[in-house]
């Protein structure tokens, strides 16, 4: 537990929803979602950035939860990338995916003929390569290589929970580890891409602090994600220096107001995953609401976002309604050009992150 004494704030923002990614069956259930605050603070011994004002306590994943970005071209090409780095380094023999979630990565490295077991304990599916459960000292198995995606950004005390799985290894093997890369959440002002579900915020020197031996490092889609590959083994505690000393920029939260472009034309989002949500909540708190809000993802279609309660449409639903030079707020620049094709090119369209 870290001495509130050796702790900076950052940032910190009031009642957001605790699950952004967590679809609602009606508006009124979307708005009364559970919400908590987020308070950023930087340990000061560690140099590690985290909510202070997590609790693990109110976060349980059920089948409610959607966060499935594989239907996107872009995203999947991506997760190829991310597949070849892994054969590279770590090999395809006793790979083990630690919150496989719905077990697509796993799906295509198995595909790709490796061999991959997979652990979740609110994994959906049938595959017998996964088992739903947490990967600790009492799985009969030990693997080369342990990947860990988009899994120590919400893992309270990532540090403690880096240990066991080490233990659970027999103090060997390779890991994999990507997260979301908070020097471009700064850099780029993007307010909308702090959550609470998201306890930890990680740079790449964070990672390559974290361990003793790194094999490789880098950014990945666009900068947006980081990578590290490291010896499990090396795992140590992190020692702040003069790089790490993080503040954020004076006008990080400009621009709330839909970048205050000053009319009253509709406004419509591409995106009903974690960015649309804490953008059209934050929006619509400033006085400047969302009017629609589109995603090419059919599990959220139907579905309401939490704390708005605006309803996810599909692109077919909005966009014949939409006139002519409408402008459409893409919340991901990543998916621009597949935006722009599926609508014929006919709108202005934002890429909110390239602001």
């Amino acid at each position: 537990m870290t001495d509130s004494n050796s702790i900076r704030v950052l940032y910190s923002q009031e009642q957001l929803p605790i699950f952004q990614n967590r679809m609602y069956a009606t508006a009124d259930e979307g708005r009364a979602c559970l919400k908590g605050d987020v308070v950023l603070v930087q340990d000061e011994n560690t140099g590690l950035i985290f909510n202070s004002a997590f609790s693990s306590k109110v976060m349980a994943y059920d089948g409610s939860y959607q966060n499935e970005q594989a239907v996107s071209p872009s995203f999947r090409q991506h997760l190829d990338t991310v597949a070849n780095i892994i054969s590279r380094i770590m090999g395809v023999n006793a790979l083990v995916e630690v919150g496989c979630g719905k077990a697509f990565f796993l799906d295509l490295l198995a595909d790709r003929g490796a061999d991959i077991s997979g652990f979740d304990p609110s994994y959906e599916g049938e595959s017998t390569r996964v088992q739903k459960r947490f990967f600790d000292a009492s799985v009969d198995m030990q693997a080369n290589g342990l990947i860990l995606r988009y899994v120590l950004e919400h893992v309270q005390n990532p540090l403690g929970f880096l240990e066991r799985l080490r233990g659970a290894n027999g103090g060997k093997g390779r890991i994999y580890i990507e997260v979301p890369c908070f020097d471009w959440i700064f850099q780029r002002r993007a307010w909308y891409d702090i959550f609470y579900e998201h306890v930890n915020y990680f740079r790449l020197d964070d990672l390559r602090r974290m361990f003793g031996c790194v094999i490789e490092s880098g950014h990945l889609f666009g900068g947006q994600y980081l990578y590290i590959v490291a010896e499990l083994s090396t795992l140590k505690v992190p020692e702040i220096n003069d790089q790490a000393i993080v503040n954020l920029p004076a006008d990080f939260f400009a621009g709330v107001s839909l970048f205050e472009r000053g009319d009253s034309a509709p406004s419509v989002v591409l995106g009903g995953d974690s960015k649309g949500v804490i953008f059209s909540l934050l929006s619509e708190r400033a006085g400047d609401p969302v009017s629609a809000v589109m995603d090419i993802n059919p599990a959220k279609q139907g579905c309401y976002l939490p704390a708005t309660g605006l309803p996810v449409h599909s692109p077919d639903e909005v966009l014949p309604g939409l006139a002519p030079g409408s402008t459409i707020y893409v919340m991901n620049s990543n998916y621009l050009e597949e935006i722009k094709a599926m609508s014929d090119n006919a709108f202005d369209y934002v890429g909110v992150d390239n602001e």
